[in-house]
């Protein structure tokens, strides 16, 4: 009789391992995209507010400090007080935060606001992989894993389109209402259709990951991937910071529905993520790794070498693709060198990624000031060539090469 209860309720949660994969998808790709939003209406910004372009560029940039900060507290608070609740936690917090930022009256506030909003944000990705980790069985883990970071790198794309097409049918304010009613459905979803997973590990010492962390840095191997992980976010964001400033200027003046095409052709290159694990498994860890960072870094120099509308869509495509190859493909190397330490490893490489999404708008846009597209466009490139020079001198482990 016991035996028959098991296969009953292993039966029914293999039917909702389905739903729960697509929930953290969803949810994934919804509160990442808060990371994007704003790349598209920074002009926007900055006319409404009678600010330079640079100061405006903070309302991104204060978000991914605040996430890159968080991030490091919420993976130990998901260990203490449970996977689901700080995920829950993330989605009411951002459903609350986001309607006020569409309220704000000056740039001050509201780059004090898109700091909470991503302190706040933070506190679900952490939570999201542990808890795919501990409910899903061993053979559907890495599809729902790899079903989660897809969310957030489709955020990318989904977030500057969502946010342009928004702010130009209602306005930029309109972004942050209804991203605050996309969280409270996304809460609501959550809330009824995850299973509430294991106990919270409450006698884990808090401080006990910053000490792993203060220990990884010391590995020769893991530094080297964390200065080609500052390379990623810092150039991806960078990159269409620097689309958005500079096509929109005499002569190209692309008006909103037009910038919203060139971003929109971007999801193409995240269609090749997906396979990321398949690549590695045929080439090797470091050899997909090592393409991925090549193509981005020839494409987004390409586009400042000869700039054009055609040529920028194009090499945008290739340069994400490079993007989502790199990410996971990253991700997986940290987790193996980090060993028994992979989720604080883990941790530190989510700290890093935004700390570089953080210099990203900045970075673009202090090139762009030269009013040469070769030197913004190829500084990035630049960047992303001393992540791949980073890279070469990391050998991943177990002959997995």
């Amino acid at each position: 009789m016991a035996d028959l209860t098991g296969t009953i309720r292993e039966n029914a949660m293999a039917k909702r391992y389905p739903i729960m994969t697509g929930i953290l998808y969803w949810c994934g790709l919804a509160v990442i995209s808060s990371l994007y939003i704003t790349i598209p209406i920074l002009s926007v910004i900055a006319d409404a507010f009678g600010a330079p372009l640079e100061q405006a560029a903070w309302t991104g940039s204060a978000f991914s400090l605040a996430y890159a900060i968080g991030s490091l507290w919420f993976g130990p608070l998901s260990d203490r007080y449970g996977r689901k609740p700080m995920m829950l936690f993330s989605l009411i917090a951002l459903s609350i935060l986001s309607p006020f930022i569409g309220l704000a009256d000056s740039l001050p506030i509201l780059i004090s606001l898109r700091a909470i909003q991503g302190a706040a944000a933070a506190s679900f990705a952490p939570a999201a992989l542990a808890y795919a980790v501990e409910m899903f069985p061993a053979e559907k883990r890495v599809t729902a894993i790899g079903f989660i970071i897809s969310g957030f790198l489709t955020a990318g794309i989904a977030g500057q389109v969502f946010s342009s097409y928004v702010s130009h049918a209602w306005g930029w304010s309109s972004v942050f209402y209804i991203l605050g009613g996309l969280y409270s459905l996304s809460a609501i979803g959550l809330g009824k259709m995850l299973p509430r997973g294991e106990a919270p590990q409450r006698n884990e010492h808090m401080l006990s990951p910053f000490k792993q962390m203060a220990s990884l840095l010391l590995r020769r191997p893991l530094l080297l991937c964390y200065l080609t992980t500052t390379t990623l976010l810092m150039c991806f964001v960078g990159m269409y910071t620097a689309l958005e400033a500079y096509f929109t200027r005499p002569p190209y003046a692309l008006n909103a529905a037009q910038m919203l095409g060139v971003r929109a052709a971007g999801i193409i290159g995240m269609l090749i993520s997906p396979v990321a694990g398949r690549l590695v498994a045929r080439f090797g860890t470091k050899i997909v790794l090592q393409a991925g960072l090549c193509l981005a870094a020839a494409s987004v120099t390409v586009i400042g070498i000869r700039p054009s509308v055609a040529l920028a869509i194009m090499m945008s495509v290739l340069f994400v693709a490079g993007i989502s190859i790199a990410i996971p493909t990253l991700i997986s190397l940290i987790g193996m060198l980090g060993g028994e330490a992979r989720g604080a490893a883990v941790t530190l490489y989510t700290f890093i990624l935004f700390i570089g999404a953080t210099l990203g708008p900045i970075a673009a846009l202090n090139l762009l000031q030269t009013g040469l597209p070769v030197v913004a466009f190829g500084g990035l490139g630049v960047v992303m060539g001393m992540g791949l020079a980073a890279s070469s001198f990391v050998q991943p482990p177990n002959r997995i090469s």
